[in-house]
C-alpha cells in the first residue's frame, strides 16, 4: 500500500459463492474520483468501485441529485428498488391511469416502490404481503387494498375483489411461486411484469391464449442512459411533490454484510428496503 494513501473500510469479494464470500476488509484505498466523477449529494443505482463501502466513485451519468429533505439512508433506497419499479410499470407494463395493478410481494424495497408510483399515476393499487406489519406499510404507501400472500385462499379473495374483469397487470417478485396464478388472475390483454424469480416453475401456456395476455421479464440494466435519465427526471419530481417516500428496512453495520445476505435469503417476508451503514 502507498504511503499516506487514504483507507477505507469495504466489502470485497473475490470468487463466486454464498455469503460467506463476502469479505470484511479495513485497509482498501480510497478510490479518487476522475473526471466525470463527482463528489456531490447524490444517489445512485450502480458504481464503479463497489458501493459496499465507505467511498464509492460513480460515473456522472449515472447519479442524480438527492434533496436534502431526503437522508443518506432514504438515499440508499432509492436507486434500484425505484428505478426498477418505475421501469416495470410504466416502460415494460406501459401502465395507464385508471388501470388495476397487483403488486405480488408489495412489503420490499421494489414493491413498496411500486406502490407509491402507482398510486401517484391513477392506476388502482393491490398488493400482498406475508405479515400483518407488512400488509399496514404496503397500505401506508398507496395500495387501496392489501391480502395476505400466506392464506391459502388469498387468490380467492383477489378474484372477489376484482370480480370477472381481472387485473390489468401484475408486478410479480416471486415469479417461480406465483406466476401460474398470475396468469389466471389477469384481464384480457394484461400482462404480468416479472420482477423477480429464484426458479423454474410450470406454467400451461393456453393459460396466455384466451385473453392474449403477455409474461414480461424486466431486467435494468438493459435500460439505456436516455431511459435512466427519463425514470430519474419522474423520480426526482415525486422527491420534490413527496409521494416519493423510501420506507427503510433492516440496517446493517458494513461488517455485517454476510448477515444481511443471509437474512435475505431465509427472510420470511421483506418489510422495506434493507440497508448498509458505513457509519
Amino acid at each position: 500500500m502507498a504511503t499516506g494513501q487514504k483507507l477505507m473500510r469495504a466489502i470485497r469479494v473475490f470468487e463466486f459463492g454464498g455469503p460467506d464470500v463476502l469479505k470484511f476488509q479495513s485497509d482498501v484505498a480510497v478510490p479518487i474520483p476522475k473526471d466525470h466523477q463527482k463528489g456531490d449529494r447524490v444517489f445512485t443505482a450502480g458504481t464503479i468501485s463497489g458501493g459496499y463501502a465507505e467511498f464509492a466513485v460513480v460515473a456522472d451519468d449515472n447519479v442524480y441529485t438527492l434533496p436534502e429533505k431526503l437522508d443518506f439512508q432514504q438515499g440508499a433506497a432509492l436507486g434500484v428498488p425505484y428505478f426498477t419499479a418505475y421501469r416495470a410499470l410504466l416502460h415494460s407494463a406501459r401502465g395507464k391511469a385508471g388501470e388495476s395493478v397487483l403488486v405480488h410481494g408489495a412489503s420490499g424495497g421494489v414493491g413498496l416502490a411500486a406502490c407509491q408510483i402507482a398510486r401517484a399515476y391513477g392506476l388502482k393499487v393491490l398488493g400482498t404481503a406475508g405479515t400483518e406489519e407488512g400488509k399496514n406499510i404496503v397500505l401506508q404507501n398507496g395500495a387501496h387494498e392489501v391480502f395476505n400472500h400466506r392464506e391459502v385462499n388469498y387468490i380467492d379473495k383477489i378474484k372477489t375483489s376484482v370480480g370477472e374483469k381481472g387485473i390489468d397487470i401484475i408486478l410479480e417478485m416471486l415469479a417461480n411461486v406465483n406466476l401460474s396464478n398470475d396468469l389466471n388472475l389477469l384481464s384480457y390483454g394484461g400482462r404480468v411484469i416479472i420482477v423477480g424469480s429464484r426458479g423454474p416453475i410450470e406454467i400451461n401456456p393456453r393459460d396466455t391464449m384466451a385473453k392474449e395476455t403477455s409474461i414480461i421479464g424486466v431486467a435494468l440494466y438493459s435500460s439505456t442512459k436516455e431511459e435512466f435519465r427519463q425514470f430519474a427526471a419522474a423520480l426526482q419530481a415525486g422527491m420534490e411533490v413527496g409521494w416519493l417516500k423510501p420506507v427503510i428496512g433492516p440496517q446493517y453495520p458494513l461488517e455485517k454484510a454476510v448477515q444481511a445476505h443471509e437474512n435475505i435469503i431465509h427472510s420470511s417476508g421483506a418489510t422495506g428496503k434493507m440497508i448498509l451503514l458505513v457509519s
